[in-house]
């Protein structure tokens, strides 16, 4: 099928509508959104200046476009770039990845709560790429298993809760972020404290919550878990005491 040719008014030249072009626009809305249900082909269409049914040229359907969308996201998933060897380095720094994709994606959260995705293109970096991290450090069997389950679904659970909760993304401090912490925390201690004792006593550290913080806080407590349980837990503890 020839590439279709955008329509324009100027000179200027033409783009050609791409499978590739299609699945960044739907991301782009996906994104912004936050909301797959807002994503439809009509939308899509109107923002690549096309017809409806010349993106049926390329995808049956809207679930193909979805499925495509995810396969995008979790295909090229930024792994960390030094392959870490230690156990608790390698499950900190893949956790941390799981995070920042989802945070940049905010549609891949959606996406792996309502659909399941199996393509080869989504599991090469995603599955594929983590477990082989994992065996790395020496991680290997049911245990990959039950850290990658661990490390996708808390990531996931955590992104979704920090994503409408402005004051806890990111890391450090901004204006912006400042202000709604301090409005939030302004909330909680604006509560009665006849029904909300404990909520009023900590409003100041209430909205520390969504903040990557909590995130690393969660990550260290089961990390250190984790590798109490790796048959080499012992000897990894005696070496890291000898060099210090």
């Amino acid at each position: 099928m020839p590439p279709r040719r955008r329509r324009g008014t100027g000179s200027a030249p033409a783009v050609a509508l791409t499978a590739d072009r299609i699945v960044d626009a739907a991301l782009a809305i996906a994104d912004q959104e936050a909301d797959l249900d807002k994503l439809t082909v009509r939308r899509l269409a109107a923002d690549l200046d096309v017809g409806v049914m010349t993106l049926y040229g390329y995808f049956r359907n809207k679930d193909e476009i979805l499925d495509a969308m995810g396969d995008r996201i979790l295909g090229s998933m930024d792994l960390p770039a030094e392959v870490e060897t230690e156990p608790a380095a390698a499950l900190r720094s893949l956790g941390h990845a799981f995070l920042a994709m989802m945070r940049d994606h905010p549609s891949v959260v959606r996406l792996l709560s309502t659909r399941v995705t199996d393509s080869p293109g989504a599991l090469v970096n995603a599955m594929e790429g983590v477990l082989a991290r994992l065996a790395a450090a020496g991680i290997t069997g049911p245990l990959a298993v039950r850290c990658y389950g661990f490390l996708i679904t808390y990531a996931l659970g955590f992104a979704a809760y920090q994503a409408p909760r402005s004051w806890g993304q990111g890391q450090g401090q901004d204006d912006d972020r400042s202000e709604a912490r301090r409005q939030r925390s302004h909330f909680y201690a604006g509560l009665s404290r006849d029904r909300f004792p404990h909520t009023v006593g900590l409003a100041e550290e209430l909205p520390a919550l969504p903040t990557d913080e909590q995130f690393a806080d969660g990550l260290e407590a089961w990390i250190a878990g984790m590798v109490a349980q790796l048959p080499t837990a012992p000897a990894q503890t005696t070496q890291r005491a000898a060099r210090t």
